[in-house]
């Protein structure tokens, strides 16, 4: 694993996304309150995600309407606030 400080804090996020059924960015915030809606180069939003205190990015794509939530990247803060993974997506 790439990032091994970061598998138990995933692994209760998946948890939490795995029990949830959300219908927009609203409801989500009151489980994870610091997720944000980000529009990317595409024109498309993705919804960050805090995990570790603050020491990584989760990128996703979330399909409130059928409850799939794509995982498209996890960074490191540092290389987030780089903002090149934008361009990519």
């Amino acid at each position: 694993m790439a990032y091994p400080k970061a598998a138990a804090n995933l692994g209760r996020w998946l948890e939490h996304v795995e029990t949830h059924d959300w219908a927009n960015i609203q409801q989500l915030r009151r489980v994870f309150p610091s997720a944000d809606a980000v529009t990317v180069e595409s024109g498309r939003t993705v919804t960050i995600f805090n995990i570790c205190h603050n020491d990584y990015r989760l990128i996703t794509a979330i399909h409130y309407n059928t409850r799939i939530i794509y995982v498209l990247s996890f960074m490191t803060h540092a290389e987030y606030d780089k903002n090149t993974w934008k361009e990519t997506l």
